[in-house]
């Protein structure tokens, strides 16, 4: 569950904006050693998804493209931190009322083992006005 900041209290992945010469994949592992203090040892690209939101605030962008990767092996067991309070849930009975509207979406589809590039514009914070979805082979 993220505890503070866009989209706190919604269950939600690890994940954070990419730093000056850092690339996806090491962004990917060190925010999840910041946010959850697991060391990842084996993941796969799963996904890239679009967000835009129609009411963006004047003083913030909250647009963004996700690179979505599926964890399979890490070192150390979950623990929370100021953003993160990891919990494990039963993949066959996803609490999708905790999580964005997204996500009822695009998640069981990845989580069946579909690669997928997807976009969707919300209208406000949790409403989504239009969407796109498509399976790829790869990335």
């Amino acid at each position: 569950m993220k505890k503070r900041g866009f989209g706190a209290g919604k269950l939600n992945g690890v994940g954070g904006k990419v730093e000056k010469g850092e690339s996806i994949t090491d962004a990917l592992v060190r925010e999840t050693k910041e946010e959850i203090n697991v060391n990842l040892k084996e993941f796969e690209k799963v996904a890239v998804i679009n967000f835009y939101f129609k009411n963006n605030p004047v003083d913030k962008d909250f647009n963004q493209r996700a690179h979505v990767f599926i964890a399979y092996r890490w070192d150390g067991e979950p623990a929370e931190s100021e953003e993160m309070a990891p919990q494990w849930i039963d993949i066959k009975r996803l609490p999708l009322e905790k999580m964005w509207s997204d996500d009822k979406y695009w998640l069981p589809e990845i989580i069946s083992g579909k690669k997928l590039i997807a976009s969707f514009l919300f209208n406000d914070e949790n409403g989504i006005a239009e969407m796109d979805l498509k399976e790829v082979k790869g990335f």
